[in-house]
């Protein structure tokens, strides 16, 4: 009589094991994705209107100088912000979403031999780019938009040490 009530627990231990390790497999992939988020919320703190309206200006800024500086299509606002979001995905290496980017940036009629002379110009100037900022790509970026063929400048090296002086040598006599 024990041994068929020993068969009989094994039979439905080996019936319940494998859902039982779904199961736990899936509550552990579910709790190692789901993270602490609310460590994040209490550090980002929502943008001022003040912060609003200075980002607003600064993007008005950019576009109108873009357009007093370059002549023609390449000028517009949809081709200066569609050109340079281009040329930031290209340099990212994000080509596929670049590619439709640019698919846009041709029905607005915007020139495409100015993203090529922008990249161009940003592939010369790359040693200035600092990839931990983005800032540094963004102004780039805008630079070489707004004149593609910018001169190009030796990055800043540490200043020369001054030659030791020497004394001369004395003779007594």
């Amino acid at each position: 009589m024990r041994r068929r009530v020993l068969q009989f627990k094994i039979r439905i231990l080996r019936h319940l094991a494998v859902p039982v390790a779904v199961f736990l497999f899936g509550l552990g992939s579910a709790l190692a994705q789901s993270g602490d988020n609310h460590a994040n919320d209490q550090q980002a703190k929502p943008p001022s209107a003040a912060d609003a309206a200075k980002e607003s200006q600064r993007k008005t800024d950019e576009f109108t100088e873009a357009a007093q500086a370059i002549n023609g299509p390449a000028g517009n606002p949809e081709c200066v912000w569609l050109g340079r979001r281009v040329v930031r995905l290209m340099w990212r290496d994000d080509l596929d979403t670049a590619f439709r980017h640019l698919d846009l940036y041709d029905r607005f009629g915007c020139p495409s031999g100015h993203i090529q002379a922008t990249f161009r110009c940003l592939l010369l100037h790359s040693n200035n780019i600092d990839p931990k900022a983005a800032d540094s790509l963004n102004g780039r970026v805008n630079a070489c938009w707004i004149n593609p063929s910018l001169p190009l400048t030796a990055p800043s090296a540490a200043p020369a040490a001054p030659a030791a002086s020497v004394p001369s040598p004395t003779t007594n006599r």
